[in-house]
């Protein structure tokens, strides 16, 4: 993963090792060394224990003494309060986003230009790059809302969005045309100005992808 020049070692450590965790490359449960992303990065393990220090702090990671660190799994309690969430925020996005018709056509032009990028992760069998693309789509959705205190919210919730995704598609590729053709009826609901129909179609959706 490229890392820039201007980053401290820590920053680089902590940059890699979450992209690792987030991408699922690292799975919940996995059990790793600072030596080894010490190693991949060329610096010494003190600013790799730095990093290791920020993603505990975040939850993302459980330190084990002379061992180093354990991936820490999405507890499903968290994974359906995270959905829970979604479905208020994008639902309620979209009903705001209706109040003005003119702005539709645009918003509905960018989610398909997400979904573009998403059918191409998709062809390439990229999960990691699906999963960030997915998460950049419901994003889209929200932000088209115009409320800068859900935008900051939803924000906080995109690295367990990509977690989640990678968790919930990872073992069942085939669902990754399915959640293509949702997302481009979800596009198609918000151009409708039905948006009833949308928190509906949203629920289903989530259902399926993580619910299941």
């Amino acid at each position: 993963m490229p890392t820039s020049p201007t980053l401290s070692a820590a920053d680089r450590a902590y940059t890699l090792t979450k992209e690792l965790v987030l991408s699922g490359e690292l799975p919940g449960g996995h059990l790793f060394s600072e030596g080894e992303i010490a190693d991949r990065l060329g610096v010494s393990r003190t600013p790799v224990r730095e990093a290791f220090l920020r993603l505990q702090a975040e939850e993302l990671l459980t330190l084990v003494p002379k061992r180093g660190a354990i991936v820490a799994p999405v507890p499903p309690g968290e994974a359906e309060d995270v959905l829970d969430a979604r479905e208020a925020v994008e639902s309620a996005a979209v009903r705001r986003l209706l109040r003005t018709p003119a702005r539709v056509a645009a918003v509905a032009d960018e989610l398909r230009a997400v979904l573009e990028k998403q059918r191409e992760h998709a062809e390439r069998g990229d999960l990691p790059a699906f999963a960030e693309a997915d998460e950049l789509f419901h994003r889209t959705v929200v932000a088209a809302g115009g409320n800068a205190l859900t935008i900051r919210f939803y924000g906080g919730l995109a690295d367990r969005q990509r977690r989640m995704s990678v968790h919930a598609l990872g073992p069942v590729p085939e669902q990754l045309p399915v959640v293509l053709r949702e997302h481009a009826e979800l596009v198609e609901i918000i151009e409708s100005g039905d948006a009833a129909r949308f928190a509906t179609a949203l629920r289903a959706h989530l259902d399926g992808t993580h619910r299941r």
